[in-house]
Protein backbone atom coordinates (compact mmCIF):
# COMPACT_ATOMS: atom_id res chain seq x y z
CA UNK A 1 0.00 0.00 0.00
CA UNK A 2 1.45 3.35 -1.05
CA UNK A 3 1.18 6.12 1.53
CA UNK A 4 2.80 9.47 1.93
CA UNK A 5 5.19 9.54 4.82
CA UNK A 6 6.23 12.49 6.93
CA UNK A 7 9.88 12.12 6.00
CA UNK A 8 9.44 12.43 2.22
CA UNK A 9 6.90 14.77 0.71
CA UNK A 10 4.35 13.07 -1.48
CA UNK A 11 4.48 14.00 -5.16
CA UNK A 12 0.69 14.43 -5.24
CA UNK A 13 0.35 16.74 -2.23
CA UNK A 14 0.35 20.47 -3.13
CA UNK A 15 3.03 22.79 -1.88
CA UNK A 16 1.03 24.53 0.83
CA UNK A 17 3.00 27.77 0.97
CA UNK A 18 2.94 28.15 -2.83
CA UNK A 19 -0.77 27.36 -2.93
CA UNK A 20 -1.51 29.91 -0.19
CA UNK A 21 0.50 32.58 -2.03
CA UNK A 22 -1.33 31.84 -5.27
CA UNK A 23 -4.69 32.01 -3.50
CA UNK A 24 -3.80 35.34 -1.85
CA UNK A 25 -2.68 36.77 -5.21
CA UNK A 26 -5.91 35.66 -6.90
CA UNK A 27 -8.04 37.24 -4.17
CA UNK A 28 -6.14 40.54 -4.42
CA UNK A 29 -6.48 40.57 -8.21
CA UNK A 30 -10.23 39.95 -8.01
CA UNK A 31 -10.76 42.68 -5.43
CA UNK A 32 -8.79 45.18 -7.55
CA UNK A 33 -10.79 44.25 -10.63
CA UNK A 34 -14.08 44.62 -8.75
CA UNK A 35 -13.10 48.00 -7.32
CA UNK A 36 -12.05 49.19 -10.78
CA UNK A 37 -15.42 48.24 -12.23
CA UNK A 38 -17.34 50.08 -9.53
CA UNK A 39 -15.62 53.41 -10.20
CA UNK A 40 -15.80 53.49 -14.01
CA UNK A 41 -18.92 54.56 -15.86
CA UNK A 42 -20.76 51.76 -17.62
CA UNK A 43 -21.44 52.03 -21.35
CA UNK A 44 -25.14 52.53 -22.07
CA UNK A 45 -26.80 51.91 -25.44
CA UNK A 46 -27.51 55.00 -27.57
CA UNK A 47 -31.29 54.50 -27.29
CA UNK A 48 -31.18 54.61 -23.46
CA UNK A 49 -33.45 57.12 -21.74
CA UNK A 50 -33.15 58.56 -18.23
CA UNK A 51 -35.86 58.69 -15.59
CA UNK A 52 -36.87 58.16 -11.99
CA UNK A 53 -38.21 54.66 -11.39
CA UNK A 54 -40.29 53.44 -8.49
CA UNK A 55 -41.49 49.82 -8.44
CA UNK A 56 -45.05 49.66 -7.08
CA UNK A 57 -46.04 46.01 -7.53
CA UNK A 58 -43.86 44.01 -9.93
CA UNK A 59 -44.07 44.15 -12.91
CA UNK A 60 -45.87 47.50 -12.48
CA UNK A 61 -43.85 50.63 -11.80
CA UNK A 62 -43.91 54.39 -11.95
CA UNK A 63 -41.49 55.93 -14.42
CA UNK A 64 -41.19 59.70 -14.05
CA UNK A 65 -44.44 59.56 -12.05
CA UNK A 66 -46.42 57.81 -14.81
CA UNK A 67 -47.60 54.18 -14.69
CA UNK A 68 -45.48 51.80 -16.74
CA UNK A 69 -44.66 48.09 -16.85
CA UNK A 70 -41.59 45.85 -16.98
CA UNK A 71 -41.45 43.46 -19.92
CA UNK A 72 -41.30 39.71 -19.35
CA UNK A 73 -37.63 38.93 -18.79
CA UNK A 74 -36.74 42.52 -17.93
CA UNK A 75 -33.33 43.01 -16.32
CA UNK A 76 -32.53 45.54 -13.62
CA UNK A 77 -28.82 46.13 -13.02
CA UNK A 78 -27.75 47.72 -9.71
CA UNK A 79 -24.98 50.21 -9.05
CA UNK A 80 -22.55 47.32 -8.50
CA UNK A 81 -23.39 45.96 -11.98
CA UNK A 82 -25.21 42.93 -10.58
CA UNK A 83 -28.81 41.94 -11.26
CA UNK A 84 -31.45 43.22 -8.86
CA UNK A 85 -34.91 41.69 -8.49
CA UNK A 86 -37.79 44.12 -8.95
CA UNK A 87 -39.32 42.93 -5.67
CA UNK A 88 -36.30 44.26 -3.78
CA UNK A 89 -37.04 47.78 -5.04
CA UNK A 90 -40.70 48.10 -4.04
CA UNK A 91 -41.40 51.65 -2.87
CA UNK A 92 -37.86 52.93 -3.52
CA UNK A 93 -37.17 55.72 -6.01
CA UNK A 94 -34.03 55.44 -8.12
CA UNK A 95 -32.52 57.46 -10.93
CA UNK A 96 -32.12 55.05 -13.83
CA UNK A 97 -31.23 54.69 -17.48
CA UNK A 98 -33.63 52.38 -19.28
CA UNK A 99 -34.36 50.87 -22.68
CA UNK A 100 -37.80 49.88 -23.95
CA UNK A 101 -38.63 46.79 -25.99
CA UNK A 102 -40.38 47.22 -29.37
CA UNK A 103 -43.75 46.68 -27.65
CA UNK A 104 -43.13 49.72 -25.42
CA UNK A 105 -42.52 48.00 -22.09
CA UNK A 106 -39.38 48.72 -20.06
CA UNK A 107 -36.89 45.94 -20.83
CA UNK A 108 -33.44 46.93 -19.51
CA UNK A 109 -32.80 49.16 -16.47
CA UNK A 110 -29.55 50.42 -14.95
CA UNK A 111 -29.67 52.03 -11.49
CA UNK A 112 -27.19 54.90 -11.70
CA UNK A 113 -24.31 55.72 -9.39
CA UNK A 114 -23.73 59.36 -8.43
CA UNK A 115 -20.93 59.62 -11.02
CA UNK A 116 -23.15 58.20 -13.78
CA UNK A 117 -26.04 60.46 -12.79
CA UNK A 118 -23.77 63.50 -13.20
CA UNK A 119 -23.03 62.52 -16.83
CA UNK A 120 -25.44 63.55 -19.54
CA UNK A 121 -26.84 60.97 -21.92
CA UNK A 122 -25.53 61.34 -25.47
CA UNK A 123 -28.16 62.76 -27.79
CA UNK A 124 -29.14 60.70 -30.81
CA UNK A 125 -29.05 62.49 -34.19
Amino acid sequence: MNRCTRQAPCALSPNRSGFAALLAFALCAMSLAASGQATSARPFPPQAERGVMQVTQPPDLLLNGKPDRLSPGARIVGTNNMLVLSGQLIGQKALVNFVREPGGQVHQVWILTEAEAALKLPTTP
